[in-house]
């Protein structure tokens, strides 16, 4: 079966559902994309490492790495492998020594790895058939992608600091390991430096 490589292109709150997050998968070099709902959990471990942010202590997901290279394991890939009743599911292509090692995986983590190992992720043609929705024409080629956790708008109250109050609250969010403020905050941060 052939492979379809994705990339992540989108990370927001779900539409559909109130308390989880979407994440959504482009093909390269095409027009589908691959919505998939995640919990808030699973979202910021995702946003963590795709904004390069450095949590105090690891994560989970920063854990299983450290591990996996620990034992001289390499991710090599992810594929989204099957969708049964709603529900992807996913493996975690895997090299020790040689030797190809699957591991099962809910999507979500498959993903979170993906983005801290910058290893390719895959699907088949009949999940994109199934799930997949079209890119209209409408929206514009090169578009920004939103990498952000939280909702769009920033909190008014982030406006009333200083950007060296801002820079000590980032500090004390990641402190508290609160990535969803953190991302609010560094996003006013980039907002500032972007019209300074």
């Amino acid at each position: 079966m052939r492979k379809i490589e994705l990339d992540i292109v989108a990370l927001s709150h779900s539409v559909t559902q109130s308390h989880n997050y979407a994440v959504v998968l482009g093909e390269q070099g095409g027009s589908r994309r691959l919505p998939i709902v995640i919990g808030s959990f699973e979202a910021q471990a995702i946003a963590v490492a795709m904004e390069r942010m450095t949590p105090n202590r690891p994560l989970t997901h920063d854990l299983f790495k450290n591990t996996l290279e620990t034992f001289n394991i390499e991710l090599k890939e992810v594929i989204i492998n099957n969708l049964l009743d709603g529900i992807f599911y996913a493996r975690l292509i895997c090299i020790k020594d040689s030797e190809i090692i699957e591991i099962d995986s809910r999507t979500s983590d498959a993903l979170a790895m993906a983005v801290r190992f910058n290893c390719p992720i895959y699907t088949y043609e009949f999940i994109l058939d199934a799930a997949g929705v079209v890119l209209e024409d409408t929206e514009e080629e090169g578009a920004p992608v939103e990498q952000g956790t939280q909702p769009k708008g920033k909190p008014a109250a982030l406006s009333s600091y200083s950007i060296d109050a801002l820079h000590k609250m980032l500090e004390e969010v990641l402190g508290e390991e609160n990535y969803e403020r953190a991302a609010e905050i560094r996003d006013e941060i980039r907002r500032r430096e972007q019209t300074s």
